[in-house]
């Protein structure tokens, strides 16, 4: 039996198109946040920014990248004009992401620490000696326990290590992997001291698109059995182990 071609286009005009589903998102972190994001090149953008597109390129949604600072990035966050962001419950007071926020499966381990000059780096082993100090931050991060210093802001890591070269600050909070790489490029003999945080990068999604989380979980699932997430690690550290180590 023939089914014509005015009854078919008919049906077509009548079945509700399915919306392709987009995601917008930032993982910039600061302007000097190596080797996770690298905006001088796109040959070698940085770890997030090349192993995001990779796990959702194994999902059915499409990627809108922006571009902000990490302050706008928390508010466009909050009041949802963005979708999801990279970051560690381990920035959080408690590791807590917040209501309106599910995670992801853990990506990869990151650890930040006190970072001092080398010749500090003895006063600071105990990280409860930042108590009541003026310590360097990065303008729009997040810390899990800035309540109990007194921030002192500056633009970027790279700004960070410049402030404890000229002693206006004695300490600092950065990740490991980005104060050693601009302690080496500025030439600063910095040490890093205690431990400030220690844990994983997970995708910080809003909670309305909580369908898609199983999703992206068997994405990263994925990637890392396949080496892949360990490979792109090895590409900006030189293999270090401490970047690919995975807390359970």
């Amino acid at each position: 039996m023939r089914i014509s071609l005015a009854f078919l286009c008919c049906l077509m005009l009548a079945a509700p198109l399915r919306a392709e589903t987009v995601l917008s998102y930032d993982v910039n972190g600061s302007s000097s946040w190596y080797p996770y994001f690298i905006p001088e090149t796109t040959k070698d953008p940085g770890i997030l920014a090349e192993l995001v597109p990779q796990i959702f390129a194994l999902t059915p949604v499409r990627l809108d990248a922006k571009h902000y600072p990490p302050k706008r990035t928390n508010q466009a966050l909050a009041t949802g004009g963005l979708d999801f962001d990279v970051v560690s419950p381990s920035w959080f007071e408690g590791g807590d992401l917040g209501d309106a926020f599910v995670q992801s499966q853990p990506i990869f381990a990151i650890k930040e620490h006190v970072v001092v000059l080398a010749d500090n780096q003895e006063q600071w082993m105990d990280i409860k000696k930042i108590r009541g100090q003026e310590i360097g931050t990065v303008r729009g991060y997040l810390y899990h326990d800035d309540s109990e210093y007194t921030r002192i802001d500056f633009k970027s890591e790279r700004e960070l290590i410049i402030a404890l070269q000229k002693g206006r600050i004695q300490a600092a909070i950065a990740g490991e992997l980005t104060a050693l790489y601009w302690a080496k490029e500025l030439e600063v003999p910095i040490a890093l001291a205690a431990v400030h945080s220690d844990g994983v990068l997970v995708i910080r999604l809003r909670k309305e698109h909580q369908a898609l989380l199983g999703q992206i979980n068997d994405a990263i699932i994925q990637l890392r059995s396949q080496g892949v997430i360990d490979a792109l690690l090895a590409k900006y550290t030189s293999g270090q182990s401490v970047a690919s180590r995975l807390s359970k």
